[in-house]
């Protein structure tokens, strides 16, 4: 993660911003680290739901999305439904309050396709985890453009 001025975009894993957050509270630091993150135009936090949060993260993210509030814009990324949610962070009602923010201006896009990264090899995901997982190959693009004119190739030969 590097530091970027303020107005521009700033990018992290729910991780590293949780890790970074939990070590400037350590070293009393946490309202400064909060101030940066909250600075940014854009904070783009990604990998939500991958990995197990701790209460304690939960409440140091609550508090990044609470001082960004109706201020700043935000984009997050997961592999987890909002319905999820509260099993990802572990506290329903901080999950709620997060939501509540989160949700209360977004514009949310739910992409429901396979997977992009294993698309080429679904034949080598296990089949119990293909079951809960759509990972099939999306269909071949259409071609574009003017169809092939017939019989050029014969034609031309002749």
């Amino acid at each position: 993660m590097l530091p970027v001025p303020d107005g521009q975009v700033y990018r992290c894993t729910l991780a590293e911003l949780i890790e970074a957050l939990a070590r400037a509270e350590r070293e009393g630091r946490l309202a400064e680290k909060i101030r940066f993150y909250a600075r940014a135009a854009l904070l783009i936090v990604d990998e939500i739901g991958y990995l197990p949060i701790t209460s304690g993260g939960v409440n140091l993210f609550f508090q990044l999305v609470n001082a960004r509030y109706e201020k700043e814009s935000m984009i997050l990324t997961s592999n987890r439904g909002f319905a999820e949610w509260g099993d990802v962070f572990g506290d329903p009602v901080v999950t709620t309050a997060l939501l509540d923010r989160l949700l209360h201006h977004a514009i949310v896009v739910q992409i429901e396709r396979a997977s992009y990264r294993l698309r080429q090899h679904a034949d080598l995901v296990p089949e119990h985890t293909r079951a809960h997982a759509n990972l099939t190959p999306p269909p071949l693009p259409k071609r574009r453009g003017r169809p092939p004119r017939r019989g050029t190739d014969d034609q031309s030969s002749g």
